[in-house]
């Protein structure tokens, strides 16, 4: 996916950097799946949406041996192109979970310098899930057949593919815990444009809860409508961000059934501008994670803007969130302690002041411009060498 056509942050990270690239006087070229939204917003100069992949409307759906040489032939011929036409110094690979892995090793096997920008966990699942190369896995006599038999890659060396960057410690540490030695590789935070390290004024208490994100149930969606069900009757949520329709309706289901339907508010996915003043009226953000977060933007988000944060600090969340000074931590999976949180930020003018004002120190530290810079200096060293 790649903006105005996604789904996350993973995307925006992409499109900020390719637009520092840019800034910064050199040529790029997006190449994206053929993925779409509803939105009407143009593409940008240079997007290309020729690409196929696995993953659709939020499933793996079964798929036969004749359709998945049909479709790794189609994207290695649509890369074959761009690379012609284009002669890149260096390719950067992104988020590639659900796409061909062999694009990887036909870049590899050329010899062209690479960079691989892992902002979530693909370098695991990506292989998994690859229709492809992933049936191939730990059967390299049948690989090497399939791949005479179809000139396709059956195989794939991540390892050393390309130079990496990752987004946290947790990514990386989990990624060496799968077998990849990442030596060399290094670590670039992602962090918060400009517009959003801007402490909006304080404003009196409403008990106005926010969750902004993938409506995923890993993203712990649910448990906010449970903690909603705990909280006063005057209290409400406002749920930015789009995602599995299937998983919208579970929890829409569930605030009927708990009787907070009318207190919820799902706006869908928003604009950059829209969703800084969807931060700007709410009392406070949750960011309840289940799962182990790879980073984290949204926290960040709420704190360059002042908003107090109530999360679970997992993944590599839990790298920069600090319990009782920019933000109060909860278990995971617990909307009782959520609301409990809520609570006490309700009961404490001061706990909100002090969780605001280490806030805003934390944004600071992680800017948008610190990682995009970090990402083109890869690029510069790669296509050195």
């Amino acid at each position: 996916m790649y903006p105005p056509h996604h789904l996350g942050g993973y995307e925006l990270l992409w499109q900020s950097a390719m637009g520092h690239v840019r800034a910064r006087g050199h040529e790029a070229r997006v190449l994206a799946t053929d993925f779409r939204t509803a939105t009407a917003e143009p593409d940008e100069p240079g997007t290309f949406r020729d690409l196929r992949w696995y993953w659709r409307d939020h499933e793996w759906p079964a798929i036969g041996w004749r359709e998945r040489i049909s479709l790794e032939r189609h994207n290695a011929a649509v890369l074959a192109r761009h690379l012609d036409e284009f002669r890149p110094d260096v390719v950067s690979w992104w988020a590639m979970g659900g796409m061909s892995l062999g694009l990887i090793e036909r870049v590899r096997r050329s010899g062209l310098p690479a960079v691989a920008v892992v902002i979530d966990d693909w370098l695991l699942y990506a292989p998994r899930m690859d229709r492809w190369t992933g049936a191939f896995r730990g059967r390299p006599r049948l690989a090497a057949i399939a791949s005479a038999a179809t000139g396709l890659p059956a195989r794939v060396d991540l390892e050393s593919a390309a130079d990496y960057v990752l987004v946290s410690e947790t990514v990386r540490t989990r990624a060496r815990h799968a077998g990849f030695e990442l030596a060399g590789s290094t670590i670039a935070h992602a962090g918060v444009e400009p517009a959003y390290v801007d402490p909006r004024p304080e404003r009196p208490w409403g008990w106005r809860l926010l969750y902004v994100g993938r409506i995923d149930e890993r993203k712990g969606v649910r448990d906010t409508v449970a903690a909603l069900a705990a909280l006063p009757a005057q209290a409400t949520l406002t749920i930015a961000g789009g995602g599995d329709d299937h998983e919208l309706a579970r929890l829409q289901r569930s605030a009927r059934e708990l009787g907070v339907a009318d207190r919820l508010h799902v706006l869908g996915m928003l604009r950059r501008a829209q969703l800084s003043e969807a931060y700007a009226v709410a009392d406070v953000v949750l960011f309840p994670v289940i799962w182990e977060e790879p980073w984290g933007l949204v926290p960040l988000e709420a704190m360059g803007l002042g908003r107090p944060v109530i999360a679970t600090g997992r993944g590599g969340s839990g790298e920069y969130l600090r319990d009782g000074e920019n933000s109060l931590l909860v278990p995971a999976g617990d909307p009782e302690a959520i609301a409990a949180a809520v609570r006490r930020l309700a009961d404490s003018p001061e706990l909100r002041a002090r969780l605001r004002e280490g806030g805003l120190l934390t944004t600071r530290r992680f800017t948008e411009a610190a990682f995009n810079e970090a990402v083109l200096e890869s690029f510069a060293a790669a296509a050195s060498r």
